[in-house]
């Protein structure tokens, strides 16, 4: 250990040099890990955080909320199964709304949400104000405030005689579809849709809320709806999330660019100590012949690579903070510590299997090299 501080202590700039490279690429992860988070958070918010543990499809909707509906037999069905504690009806669609953001009457898409006030599909990250407790009021996405839907603000659908929706409270990462989201009553979402749609003779639900009894699991009572509700798949709260068909489409387009950034460091600084161990190989030969093991240099070396892992990790992690607490208004960044931990813990391991060719050519070193002129052994 002492040997690796005092040779990053001679060569400053060097060393330098690899931890800000490699700082730069923590940030690139790190980052786009945030804006992941985020983008998936506004396309999906408004399921994730709501209160039903299990939503039930049609089945033909393949798992797209967008596309899904379900007829009052069938919604009545659900609720006789057996194991069954709680239903209610979920409504969603989209709507053109009137919003006065700047004292400018404006329209804008928002997606609505109707649900049986008090209970299941009731929003769980209300962070300003209260929940709806009649017709014509909302909770709204806390992000979409200042575009006219803060609290005390009226939304108006338009259609014929659509309601005027009062926002009465905020939830944070309620959005869907990447587009502000109102939760509403049932009542209130149905009322919505005739206005859009006045020959409609009834408002379906999307979906339908499930709680299950406590002694009863999820997995054992999504069978028991399929088998007993036929045209129906009923979906625990987080496979509605992970199946949605856009969440899927991002996150495969993510998962390529991660992969490349961590292929990049492991590149990146396996090549900077190959070249290194190489351009020091008449010191490390002479060592070896004056007596220091070959485990006393290997340990060195890994020192080094975790000494500027870390200085990289830091300095990335620095930067991951200042950028998002300068853009995180306009920008939604959602990045959890348990995806900095596992990101940070994945680095140091592909830092070190990247530096194990050098590790190799230390311990191939051969002491007799050093009575020769040229000293190589690497």
């Amino acid at each position: 250990m002492f040997l690796a501080i005092r040779e990053i202590a001679r060569a400053k700039t060097r060393f330098l040099l690899l931890a800000g490279a490699v700082g730069l690429l923590v940030f690139l992860i790190t980052f786009q890990q945030g804006l992941f988070g985020g983008l998936v958070t506004s396309f999906i918010g408004a399921v994730r955080n709501q209160n039903a543990p299990m939503l039930v499809f049609n089945d033909q909707a393949r798992q797209n909320v967008e596309g899904s509906f379900l007829f009052p037999e069938q919604e009545s069905a659900i609720a006789a199964v057996d194991g069954v504690a709680a239903s209610g009806p979920i409504g969603q669609n989209t709507f053109t709304v009137l919003v006065q953001p700047d004292d400018e009457v404006v329209d804008e898409d928002a997606v609505v949400f109707g649900y049986e006030l008090g209970g299941l599909g009731e929003p769980t990250t209300l962070s300003e104000g209260r929940l709806p407790t009649g017709p014509n009021e909302a909770v709204a996405s806390a992000i979409n405030a200042d575009e006219g839907f803060d609290i005390g603000d009226e939304v108006q659908v338009v259609g014929v005689d659509g309601p005027v929706i009062t926002i009465v409270g905020l939830g944070e990462d309620l959005q869907w579809s990447v587009s502000p989201s109102l939760f509403v009553s049932f009542d209130t979402f149905a009322a919505a849709q005739l206005a859009v749609n006045p020959a409609a003779g009834q408002v379906l639900p999307s979906l339908v809320a499930v709680e299950p009894e406590p002694d009863v699991s999820l997995d054992e009572l999504s069978a028991r709806i399929e088998a007993a509700v036929p045209g129906t798949e009923a979906l625990t709260r987080e496979e509605a999330v992970a199946n949605n068909p856009g969440v899927q489409g991002t996150s495969q387009s993510f998962q390529i660019i991660f992969a490349l950034a961590f292929v990049v460091v492991t590149l990146v600084v396996g090549f900077f100590f190959l070249i290194l161990t190489t351009q020091k190989a008449k010191p490390l030969t002479l060592l070896r012949a004056v007596g220091a093991p070959s485990g006393y240099l290997v340990r060195n070396l890994v020192a080094q690579i975790l000494l500027v892992m870390g200085a990289g990790i830091v300095i990335g992690a620095g930067l991951t903070v200042l950028v998002d607490s300068l853009v995180s208004d306009t920008i939604p960044i959602d990045l959890e510590l348990r995806t900095i931990v596992i990101t940070v813990v994945a680095l140091l391991v592909l830092a070190l299997l990247g530096g194990l060719v050098s590790v190799r050519r230390v311990l191939q070193i051969d002491p007799i090299r050093a009575t020769t002129d040229s000293g190589r052994m690497l």
